[in-house]
């Protein structure tokens, strides 16, 4: 049976290219026990950046499903990118996370990607918290990144630890929630746990209080608490700071080194303790603008959020259980096409990596394999029911360039190709122009149409190039003009005359015709 809904965590991490989340999950996984040792980008052997040409520019490009088990929930984690070019991958991600974890880089502070992610969780209403990661690089600030993300994130951005020794030398972090300190040893991993050094308590109190505060707001029983004891118990300050989270509230700040894995079990333990599971969420919005609650006992409904190609296995559909329970072998129908699709096995995923398993419950992340008529953003269900997933709302192409193959017999294997593709990747458009007499292919940004070159070339074998679009040239009014004619003809009787008056001008928007009419685009 799969794991109960409100042991669930759903997390994605986000952040500036470079900031350090693929070490970041490589280090959680480690902590969890879910690998037995640590990857590095450099080596090109983490779980996350599996695909060659991740390995290749050594930078996150696909969003990859990851999972652990922490205590006694499952805590799935995706994986994305931190260039702009591929802000699908994030957008898709958010539409399945409950939780948001921006990772920043501390030696380089609040990034424009940071603030450009941020605009989209802020859009999904997704609880977040951050982290100041490489507080152990040399030139680490974290007092100038923390004021930075309070500056342009708000005030809610409330730290709740802070290194006592930044830098080359970093070993220890301060912890005003739990009011200790966190030793660490040169490899990382568990740290000692310590008094707070008596020079650093007044700070830490006040941190301390900051976070009581916060928990307390939303809560009258837990304010007169506050007021009458000067603080909160540590369940009634998990309890609080739970509720001010999921509404955004409170967006707690942690610090971490991923590389030299010291912080991170102790995020892994505040996303399990606080953060909350999919029952914990408001319902998802419908297409036919109901609610659907994310409940175990409902009807089964899935929302596919990523497809993927692969050789030799076809489809591959990552989705989430909104509702119900998914048992492998259930036949749903896809509500965008009618179609019948038979989930034979169901898979959870750790990268590349794929375990089967025969029930996944709502809010749980999955795999399946093989479904040939169903793809990103496709809800399906049970026969007889009708449940449709508000679709991804996926951002349009900035640039475009035209492509073409020095092969003339694989312009039909390209075109089919880049149809695969277009299938996977939402924000990619490719278009056959009649009247330019070329393949347009639309993206994101040229990173984003390289890689498509790239997965052409390397994954279909098949040559492509870009060139030039061309430009479809017309003629137009730029000018008002006026002409008459007058007509005179006898051939005996009464003959013919008329006058004709004409008058050209350049067309506007809701422009008058002489007969008074409104003029609008059809």
């Amino acid at each position: 049976m799969g794991v109960s809904t409100k042991d669930i965590r759903n997390v994605v991490l986000l952040g500036h290219s470079g900031s350090g989340k693929t070490s970041m999950i490589e280090a959680m996984l480690f902590e969890a026990g879910a690998i037995n040792r640590i990857g590095t980008i450099d080596e090109g052997n983490t779980v996350s950046d599996f695909s060659n040409i991740e390995k290749e520019r050594k930078h996150t490009i696909f969003s990859t499903l990851l999972h652990c088990n922490w205590k006694d929930s499952k805590i799935n984690m995706i994986d994305t990118p931190g260039l702009d070019d591929f802000v699908g991958e994030v957008i898709s991600s958010l539409k399945v996370a409950d939780t948001a974890v921006m990772v920043l880089n501390a030696a380089s502070g609040v990034e424009v990607g940071t603030e450009l992610i941020w605009e989209y969780t802020d859009k999904f209403e997704t609880p977040t918290l951050f982290v100041i990661n490489q507080i152990d690089h040399e030139k680490s600030d974290y007092d100038s990144t923390l004021e930075q993300a309070r500056a342009r994130f708000g005030e809610q951005v409330i730290p709740v630890q802070y290194p006592l020794d930044q830098g080359g030398g970093f070993t220890t972090i301060i912890d005003a929630l739990r009011m200790t300190s966190y030793v660490f040893g040169p490899e990382g991993g568990k740290p000692e746990k310590k008094d707070i050094p008596a020079s650093e308590m007044d700070r830490a109190k006040d941190m301390h209080n900051a976070l009581v505060e916060a928990a307390a707001v939303n809560d009258e029983g837990l304010m007169e608490k506050y007021f009458e004891a000067g603080t909160l118990s540590e369940e009634e300050l998990t309890e609080g700071l739970r509720m001010a989270i999921a509404h955004r509230q409170i967006f707690p700040v942690f610090v971490a080194s991923s590389t030299g894995n010291k912080g991170t079990g102790r995020i892994m333990g505040f996303i399990n303790d606080v953060c909350p599971s999919p029952a914990e969420r408001p319902p998802a919005k419908m297409v036919n603008g109901e609610s659907l609650a994310c409940d175990p006992n409902g009807q089964c409904s899935i929302f596919i959020y990523k497809t993927l190609s692969e050789p030799q296995v076809g489809n591959v559909s990552y989705f989430k259980v909104f509702s119900g329970k998914l048992k492998a072998g259930d036949e749903l129908v896809n509500e965008e096409n009618s179609v019948h699709e038979r989930l034979s096995q169901v898979y959870v995923a750790n990268g590349k990596q794929r375990e089967q398993t025969n029930e996944l419950l709502a809010g749980d992340l999955g795999v399946a394999l093989k479904m040939k008529n169903s793809h990103t953003n496709n809800s399906l269900h049970p026969k007889g029911v009708d449940i449709r997933i508000a679709p991804i709302d996926f951002p349009e192409p900035r640039i475009r360039t035209a492509v073409v193959t020095s092969s003339k017999g694989d312009v039909e294997k390209l075109a089919k190709a880049l149809h695969q593709i277009q299938e996977e990747d939402p924000t990619l458009v490719v278009e056959h122009s009649k009247e330019l007499k070329q393949m347009i292919m639309h993206g994101q940004g040229q990173l984003h149409l390289d890689v498509v070159k790239y997965r052409i070339e390397q994954v279909y074998g098949l040559d492509m190039d870009f060139e030039r679009p061309r430009i479809s040239y017309r003629e137009t009014i730029t000018r008002q003009a006026e002409s008459q004619y007058r007509h005179k003809k006898q051939s005996g009787g009464a003959g013919q005359f008329a006058e004709v008056h004409l008058r050209i001008e350049p067309y506007f928007e809701g422009m008058a015709d002489p007969a008074g009419l409104t003029v609008r685009n059809k």
